[in-house]
């Protein structure tokens, strides 16, 4: 079971999954297999129950690996969340790109 966290809209996604792996399109994180825990709770949270609407009928999602904050793997589930991320948080999405800036061609290294 796998937590992840991501960043979708300005607003922070928390989902608990059974499968998370490295997509076949180049810069994606796949996650399938969702668990939103039970249906039959006596209690409701709203929370949980817009993260279920929201990927109802969604086999598989593909999130840009710069959207992701974090990835746990867990022996249980947890509560799944969404947040609005507020000016006051420190959230910050991973560098876009893979490649190493090109030298300014003005520029000596050589000396």
């Amino acid at each position: 079971m796998y937590k992840v966290v991501f960043l979708n809209h300005n607003k922070v996604y928390e989902l608990y999954a059974n499968a998370v792996y490295q997509s076949e399109m180049y810069g994606f994180v796949e996650v399938e297999d969702f668990v939103f825990g039970e249906k039959n709770q006596v209690i409701v949270d709203p929370g949980v129950e817009k993260l279920r609407n929201e990927f109802n009928g969604v086999e598989r999602t593909y999130i840009p690996m710069h959207h992701i904050l974090r990835i746990d793997e867990v022996e249980t589930e947890g509560t799944g969340k969404v947040r609005e991320v507020s000016p006051d948080d420190k959230v910050a999405m991973f560098p876009l790109g893979g490649r190493a800036p090109k030298p300014d061609p003005g520029s000596d290294k050589d000396d």
